[in-house]
């Protein structure tokens, strides 16, 4: 904590930046730039050289590797299961032959039910929320924001509040480290699940999603892209960049292939059941204990390989034409995965300064016990924020917030409930980060704009967590 405050201004000057520029690339440049200057004294030259050795060198670290690497071959299976009528012909027969979805309302409640049953792991949820969505959702002139704000809402609020899965793992080994060092007594899994009552952001956000969703009562920037869509039939605004290449989400289907929405629900069932599989496997038998970067990689590795079986001995394409779809699909996710290693990067200057334990400093040891996860709900939102990652922020809070509802008698069970809403509350607030620009990839929407419209809707569910804590807090 030598730097103090000037931890904050990385990330702080990044948002900002990326909010009123809409420039990602530069405005993440620019708070790793300062965070480099902070670090060595504001020296610009050794400062500049270090900022892009920054950049460069997230690419050591395996699981962020992995990460952008899955963001390629994501493009790859996206374009694959389009070109082979899949989408056309799930489109299709959801919307001519059988009649399921008629409108508006529909596509949207699709998308959010595919968001709750699909809940392994939260980049998946987001990849296969928008895939599956997106071609209905643009058919009855859903805008791409509400589509991003879908796909990010019933992500990982619903893979928070599952204790098998990726989310889970890395939460049950925090919890588990604390018990094992004394701090506090109990199981570490009975403690994660007793704490999911009190994740009071995820679940004030499905229900408001699903309320809005039915009512169709939208307020906010997200109430002007919406009305946009439907009177102009504009998906997205004039000059809206999204953060996926048009090529990727406008492959029609090859010619001389009849559409058939097995050609994408094959794929992506693989997909899914690969993650737990996957975590069995990294977990050597545990679930709970397996890496959650690997079983996504493994996941859509073993999806395309799948596809290229599947679709070559269909003889819908040929191993040519299948490369040719890999490399075009691939090659559209070069902004996403960019985007992703400057975010990246910026998330390692800010654990280099120690922003988030600086931030934890400010209010460890001086509160009462009745408003604890209160706080820890707010420091673990800042933090969130700043740093652009749920599950450093779980890192760094979990640890804390046990410790201090130990020392301060608060209910433990709400205190770590508290550190999970936080962390998701800012994951869902912050233009850095790496879930938020997933649903912007999974949705082809422009990133900031998915995140101004979005930002009502995660305060507003951040209060009424807010008010829950408090009002819990006092009671229990």
């Amino acid at each position: 904590m030598t730097y103090g405050f000037l931890s904050l201004l990385p990330s702080l000057i990044a948002i900002i930046l990326a909010i009123t520029t809409k420039q990602v690339f530069i405005s993440l440049f620019a708070g790793i730039l300062i965070g480099k200057l902070i670090m060595t004294n504001w020296s610009f030259f050794p400062a500049l050289g270090q900022s892009i050795d920054s950049v460069v060198n997230v690419f050591s670290e395996g699981w962020v590797t992995k990460t952008i690497i899955f963001s390629f071959l994501v493009g790859s299976v996206v374009t694959l299961i389009q070109a082979s009528g899949g989408v056309e012909g799930f489109v299709y027969y959801l919307t001519e032959k059988n009649k399921k979805i008629k409108n508006r309302k529909a596509a949207m409640l699709l998308a959010y039910f595919i968001g709750l049953v699909v809940f392994i792991e939260s980049t998946i949820t987001s990849l296969i929320v928008g895939t599956v969505s997106r071609p209905i959702c643009d058919k009855y002139k859903v805008s791409r924001e509400k589509l991003a704000y879908i796909c990010d809402s019933t992500s990982a609020p619903v893979c928070s509040m599952l204790p098998f899965n990726s989310w889970g793992a890395t939460l049950l080994g925090l919890i588990a480290a604390q018990v094992g060092a004394g701090v506090i007594s109990g199981n570490s899994v009975d403690l994660l699940i007793k704490s999911i009552p009190f994740n009071f952001y995820a679940i004030s956000t499905l229900i408001t999603l699903l309320i809005i969703i039915l009512t169709g009562k939208d307020f906010g920037p997200m109430k002007k892209a919406e009305l946009r869509a439907m009177t102009e039939g504009k998906l997205l605004r004039d000059g809206a960049m999204p953060v996926v290449d048009q090529d990727a989400i406008e492959i029609n289907t090859k010619e001389g292939i009849e559409p058939n929405m097995n050609h994408m629900l094959y794929p992506l069932l693989v997909l899914v059941l690969m993650i737990p599989i996957s975590l069995y496997i990294t977990g050597d038998g545990v679930i709970f204990n397996g890496s959650g970067s690997t079983s996504v990689f493994w996941a859509v590795l073993a999806s395309l390989v799948f596809s290229g079986f599947y679709y070559i001995g269909k003889r819908l394409m040929s191993l040519n034409e299948f490369m040719d779809y890999v490399y075009k699909g691939a090659g559209a996710m070069i902004p996403v995965a960019a985007i992703l290693a400057f975010a990246f990067a910026i998330g390692n200057i800010s654990s280099d300064l120690e922003t988030g334990n600086y931030m934890a400093s400010l209010v460890e040891g001086r509160l009462n016990g009745s408003f604890g996860p209160a706080v820890i709900f707010i420091m673990s939102s800042i933090i969130a924020f700043s740093t652009g990652t749920s599950f450093g922020t779980f890192a760094i809070m979990i640890p804390i917030a046990i410790q201090m509802a130990v020392a301060m008698d608060a209910n433990i069970y709400m205190s770590i409930g508290a550190v999970i809403s936080g962390a998701i509350m800012g994951d869902h607030s912050s233009p850095i980060s790496d879930t938020t620009i997933v649903s912007s990839m999974a949705s082809a929407s422009d990133h900031i704009d998915h995140v101004k419209t979005q930002l009502p809707y995660a305060l507003l569910n951040g209060a009424i967590a807010l008010i829950l804590y408090i009002v819990l807090g006092v009671l229990l």
